[in-house]
């Protein structure tokens, strides 16, 4: 199946990937070059040249024709995925105005003026007013009219990550409808920019001459300009194909396209994403993301910098597996899964609620990371399990106001993302939520949900169906345990459920007391 081939580059924030997949959905091809996810000049800053994720993209492809055979004529299209959120400035010319502001940055911009006329009404009237405010705060745009008004006023496009590796790869100011997540003026129900009289061109410092043209997944952004063919080794002309932003690659990679398949995504940010062609929020006023296919949502549940807490442990306490692994020449992930195994379910008491990073309502921006339940007998081994049990129970917790706001059951579940590699958290997530838990048949889902699109907008599958029953299957299913599926309904229920509203009026404490992100 080589002689028909589509390309798929994945832009994450810990790699750049150049993935070669047939028509089969198996990856025949790969190189991945590790990138530096940001660099810091302040506390809480997270910035990167975009010049460097663009070097590295070539870098990548550069690297993937050296370890291939398969010839250059078998690949009819390339499509592209990145992380989220990330936005550049760049001038009429394209280039950039000034480092790109990562989607990990922490800075706000506090004391704007408000959403005003009918809009605030109706806000007040919703008591909604305090999530607006909090959309204007976080939007990049913002700080930077605010801060750096001059590049503002020269700013030409301002682009998500996904819109300037376009640019770069096409010549053309334009973007995939699926790639629009962020703090800018999209219109999540209507899947297109916002209308004049919408209340988000009052919150942003954006106009509409500064977004790019968008066009829907599966659809025609350009071709290779011969400029990118030089530097990346792509073939001048090939058509790039319309994708969507990592996380709704991995959705529709992971084979999610009914709304009864849940999507666990264990990255950075650890998610619940279901597929439905109805718009629905789960949150008031946090809207679904655009699915990587038209006209569809993902209705997307985050724990914020969820999978980050993970590593965190790995890096502070867990240096001995990790010398382990490299004495005995196995991957640390082996020795972390019997860290697990050698502790209980419910690791005797200890309870995690991750929310190491504020929400927008639930939970709410005060809200902290909390473990309770210490006693003496317990050891680094319980607390990586603890971790690991909490991540679990909020994704559920998200799973149910997903069913709740949807209609629709969640029966079966994928998960993709870093930590999907470890088959003691598979089966502890298949026991916490009561469901068979499956690892897709490969790792790489979010190359290959662009790659999916690509073949439906090359016409090389006739639709998302066909494609996706083609090319995504299961690999390992894990089947809940029912004598540790009950301990956890019991903790879950009685225990975590409760926590957060226990321990909220501590947390506006803490934040009354202590400073928050940076400005």
């Amino acid at each position: 199946m080589t002689d028909e081939v589509v390309l798929a580059i994945d832009n994450g924030t810990q790699s750049v990937r150049a993935l070669l997949f047939d028509l089969g959905g198996n990856l025949v091809a790969k190189a991945q070059v590790p990138i530096q996810a940001y660099v810091s000049e302040k506390p809480g800053w997270a910035e990167q040249r975009p010049d460097y994720f663009w070097d590295s993209l070539c870098q990548a492809c550069q690297q993937l024709w050296q370890t291939t055979a398969i010839p250059k004529a078998a690949i009819k299209g390339v499509a592209l995925t990145t992380q989220r959120a990330t936005v550049i400035n760049v001038d009429r010319d394209g280039q950039p105005l000034r480092p790109a502001i990562v989607w990990l940055d922490q800075r706000r911009t506090d004391g704007l003026k408000p959403v005003g006329g009918a809009w605030a009404l109706a806000f007040r009237a919703a008591r909604v007013a305090g999530t607006v405010a909090y959309f204007q705060a976080e939007a990049e745009a913002n700080w930077i009219a605010t801060h750096q008004p001059e590049i503002m006023a020269r700013t030409h496009k301002f682009l998500l990550l996904s819109g300037y590796l376009t640019y770069r790869l096409t010549g053309r100011f334009v973007d995939s409808v699926g790639s629009q997540v962020g703090y800018i003026p999209f219109d999540y129900k209507r899947l297109a920019w916002a209308r004049g009289y919408d209340w988000k061109w009052q919150a942003v410092a954006i106009n509409r001459s500064q977004l790019p043209e968008l066009v829907p997944p599966a659809g025609r952004l350009g071709e290779v300009t011969r400029e990118a063919a030089e530097a990346t080794g792509i073939p001048a002309g090939l058509p790039v194909i319309a994708a969507a932003a990592d996380k709704a690659c991995e959705v529709i990679g992971s084979g999610c396209l009914e709304p009864h398949i849940g999507c666990l995504s264990f990255g950075t940010t650890a998610t619940i994403n279901t597929t439905h062609r109805r718009y629905i929020e789960a949150i008031p006023l946090v809207p679904p993301y655009p699915a990587a296919v038209p006209d569809a949502y993902s209705l997307e549940i985050q724990v914020y910098r969820g999978y980050w807490m993970v590593s965190w442990f790995k890096n502070e306490f867990g240096l001995r597996e990790i010398l382990l692994a490299e004495e005995q020449g196995v991957e640390p992930e082996e020795l972390f899964d019997d860290l697990v195994r050698s502790v209980p379910p419910g690791s005797m008491g200890l309870t995690v609620q991750p929310y190491w990073s504020p929400g927008v309502r639930f939970p709410g921006p005060e809200a902290r990371g909390a473990i309770i339940g210490f006693n003496d007998a317990h050891t680094r081994a319980h607390v990586y399990r603890a971790i690991l049990e909490g991540l679990a129970y909020a994704l559920r917790e998200g799973k149910e106001r997903t069913e709740k706001r949807s209609g629709v059951p969640v029966t079966e579940l994928r998960v993709s993302g870093g930590g999907s590699q470890s088959d003691a958290a598979l089966q502890l997530t298949a026991d916490v939520f009561g469901l068979p838990t499956a690892r897709p048949h490969t790792y790489e889902t979010s190359g290959l949900g662009a790659a999916i699109d690509a073949a439906v907008g090359l016409g090389l599958h006739r639709d998302f169906e066909t494609a996706i029953r083609s090319m995504t299957r299961l690999g390992q299913v894990f089947e809940p345990d029912a004598a540790n599926q009950a301990v956890y309904d019991a903790l879950y229920t009685q225990v975590y459920k409760r926590m957060y509203r226990r321990l909220q009026p501590l947390y506006e404490k803490l934040r009354a007391i202590t400073s928050g992100p940076p400005g």
